[in-house]
């Protein structure tokens, strides 16, 4: 799938359909911790043919900022471009709410992640020392690496 072929629409999750769990473990260890922010956020998910394809999702952090807690991309999917283009798409619906930032964390180990949220334009402004050591019961590893911090990176809109 290139991006050409992005003709998938993206929609807000209506809260009367089934959270998209499966995915949203592919950004979160537990349903539990999804389950903390979920109920005070709206869930975005794109589709094709009737199968979800991706997940963001935008949390207010005030009147003029918003935060994307989770991004995810079913792994059939990962690596042609469709994480990228949620990026953008919520980016492109911040600024559409007259929003003024765009933020969003990520492990200190999350090497891809770090990548692409800085080749949207995000930059790193601040990190939140021992977030996954405090926060979680088991020891998060990604990349072969214990993730300790939260990077967290955000975009003037």
């Amino acid at each position: 799938m290139n991006s050409n072929d992005i003709t998938e629409s993206v929609r807000k999750l209506h809260t009367y359909e089934k959270i998209p769990y499966d995915l949203l473990l592919l950004a979160e260890e537990t349903i539990e911790a999804i389950d903390k922010y979920i109920k005070d956020s709206e869930i975005f998910v794109l589709e094709k043919k009737n199968k979800i394809l991706g997940v963001y999702v935008l949390q207010p952090i005030d009147e003029r900022n918003i935060e994307i807690k989770y991004i995810a991309v079913d792994e059939k999917f990962q690596g042609q471009g469709i994480g990228t283009f949620l990026l953008e798409y919520a980016i492109f619906e911040a600024k559409k709410r007259g929003l003024e930032t765009i933020t969003i964390g990520t492990g200190d180990c999350g090497i891809k992640q770090l990548q692409l949220y800085q080749k949207v334009g995000f930059e790193i402004f601040d990190v939140k020392k021992n977030f996954f050591v405090d926060n979680y019961p088991e020891p998060i590893y990604e990349n072969g690496r214990l993730c300790r911090d939260m990077v967290m990176l955000q975009k003037q809109l």
